[in-house]
């Protein structure tokens, strides 16, 4: 059996473990009950490396959403009597629901603003609870049903541990599958920047909610085990310090990784009970001393492996991802016939207040034809790549594709069409693999929505776009590379991967900014005659190069910007020797 295989058969060992290890004989009652509140952190926790580890939004509120589902299984079960396992659906449901709005309203912001309104619905949250006599104010519920088994109470932590570390096992298996699938690329994309996930087709703000709503409904999940182990409710647990707390667990155990979060949670909990003891004999007085430590601790944590701790440990065993080879092939656009004017720009204008960075430029690209964009540094080139691409909106102007005005189409509907794009400055995720940010170009190409990823009915479809993706690589000359980190590669070869994840869309139209940028001369060559080959397949190509002697001999024609206006248009023989471009690039000579 392969090395992948095995891995595949993880949940088995670990859910066996989770039945059995609280009933050890002679294992303390002590050490039970901080493992039953070591699994409801670490669920919470492996929600939070999907929001902010892999989608980067940092959140000070998971502890307030553990509440929601902690207060809708007791007030439907202690109130009116409804079975604490139908609790379960109830309380994802309300927090699902709940998460919705405040996610609609909260992904929206970036940074640290969005940190700031997490920050912000999680105190008014907070004070609702404490002032809502549905819950019970500050005095909570009490007298919350266990759970029952076959009409047998949990009462017994050893019971209660089994069930909660079946559920750690479980979410851990849903979220690799969700991570390991196509909306899990989508939610990792967009660590490599919005932009650039965007101009892959991915819708950015749905993937955002996605990300948002998924570690509310762990969290909301770990309330609902919460209630029934403690059997009582008030908002202490649900504030503000405890939701710095989930986030410390995520970032010591590693915020990318779902195995990091039971690290982070076991070690968090165990030194903050460890120093709730031992700290108030050590000061001979009682107080919050823990807090200084913990802070202390993070620091120290975050010089030592900034990455958090479990990273050190998965790098004994690097990442292999397998590679189908007899997946079927993903269906080809078909392809426009060759001559045929594919983009037309027309009068293209972006202003930045005074500034003109693009001054009404116009120029018309066949189908089948490599049209070179070249100008000295700051000529609007980039620029112009994005207005075309959908990232950026124009002042004035519109950009025609196979005679469609797209001018007022967001990036991911321009990707659909069949455009993609490489970047000036290389946009890779590089928390992901090669073969991975590869795949990303593929996500228009798939439709297996986020529930057959949770579910993993989405694996025929998953190999055919990872064997596309390894197509590509083969086709670029990086297969041999593609299980490494994509940041560990040298920056040329870094632009060669975006070249095969742009290949991936199966693009009609394919726009490259500065692809030979840190390329040696021999793979200047192989990068000429790859393009070639794309040309020879029928996809027409927009160059941005400074490279003048790899971009003569490569393009049909040729325009020339300089401050944002086109200054010729052409023959490359011809764009050559006009005095304005000499003069552009060279300097007038008096």
């Amino acid at each position: 059996m392969t090395r992948p295989d095995l891995a595949k058969l993880w949940p088995l060992p670990a859910l066996a473990i989770a039945a059995l290890l609280p009933w050890l004989p002679g294992l303390p009652a002590f050490w039970v009950t901080l493992a039953n509140y070591t699994g409801i952190s670490a669920i919470v926790a492996i929600g939070l490396v999907v929001l902010t580890g892999i989608g980067g939004m940092t959140s000070f509120g998971q502890a307030t959403l553990l509440g929601l589902g902690a207060y809708t299984t007791a007030v439907l079960s202690k109130d009116y009597g409804l079975s604490p396992w139908l609790g379960l659906p109830a309380g994802l449901i309300i927090t699902a629901a709940g998460a919705t709005l405040l996610g609609a309203i909260t992904v929206r912001l970036s940074g640290h603003y969005l940190a700031l309104g997490t920050i912000a619905w999680s105190v008014g949250l907070y004070y609702t609870f404490a002032n809502m006599d549905l819950v019970g104010r500050n005095d909570g519920i009490n007298g919350i049903p266990p759970l029952e088994i076959a009409g047998h109470p949990l009462l017994d932590s050893r019971a209660m541990a089994t069930v909660i570390w079946i559920g750690v096992i479980l979410a851990a298996l849903i979220t690799n599958n969700l991570l390991d699938s196509r909306a899990g690329r989508a939610i990792r994309a967009l660590k490599g920047g919005t932009i650039a996930a965007a101009s892959f087709g991915v819708n950015t703000a749905r993937t955002r909610l996605l990300a948002f709503v998924y570690a509310a409904v762990l969290a909301g999940f770990a309330g609902w085990l919460y209630a029934h182990l403690q059997r009582s409710v008030n908002p202490t647990p649900f504030g503000f310090y405890p939701s710095i707390q989930y986030l410390l667990m995520t970032v010591i155990g590693g915020a990318a990784h779902v195995p990091g979060a039971l690290l982070g949670a076991a070690l968090v909990t165990l030194v903050n009970d460890r120093l709730q003891d031992l700290l108030p004999r050590l000061f001979g007085a009682r107080g919050n001393y823990e807090t200084i430590v913990f802070g202390t601790l993070l620091i120290a944590a975050l010089q030592w492996a900034p990455n958090g701790l479990w990273p050190l440990i998965a790098r004994l065993r690097p990442r292999r991802h397998p590679i189908a080879t007899n997946a079927a092939k993903l269906p080809a656009r078909p392809m426009p016939a060759p001559g045929t004017p594919l983009l037309e720009v027309v009068a293209l204008r972006r202003t930045f207040g005074g500034l003109v960075a693009v001054n009404d430029i116009a120029f018309t690209l066949n189908a089948g034809e490599i049209l070179g964009l070249i100008g000295p540094n700051g000529a609007g080139k980039s620029t112009t790549f994005n207005l075309i691409t959908g990232t950026d909106t124009p002042t004035a102007g519109h950009v025609r594709f196979q005679g469609h005005p797209i001018t007022a189409l967001p990036a991911r509907a321009i990707a659909a069409l069949g455009i993609a794009r490489t970047f000036q400055h290389v946009k890779l995720v590089p928390t992901m693999s090669v073969i991975e940010n590869v795949a990303i170009g593929a996500h228009l190409r798939g439709h297996a929505s986020p529930l057959a990823g949770l579910l993993r009915l989405d694996r025929a479809e998953d190999a055919r776009l990872y064997a596309e993706a390894a197509r590509q690589l083969a086709r670029a000359g990086l297969l041999a590379e593609a299980d490494r980190p994509a940041t560990s590669l040298p920056l040329g070869q870094q632009r060669i991967v975006e070249i095969a994840r742009a290949l991936c869309l199966d693009p009609v139209l394919l726009l490259l900014d500065e692809p030979a940028a840190g390329l040696r001369h021999a793979e200047k060559a192989e990068l000429a005659t790859l393009l070639r080959r794309i040309r020879a397949e029928g996809v027409t190509i927009l160059l941005v190069e400074h490279d003048m002697e790899f971009v003569m001999g490569l393009v049909d024609r040729l325009v020339v910007m300089d401050f944002g206006t086109k200054l010729a248009e052409g023959p490359a023989a011809t764009v050559r020797q006009d005095p304005q471009v000499i003069e552009a690039y060279l300097g007038s000579i008096e």
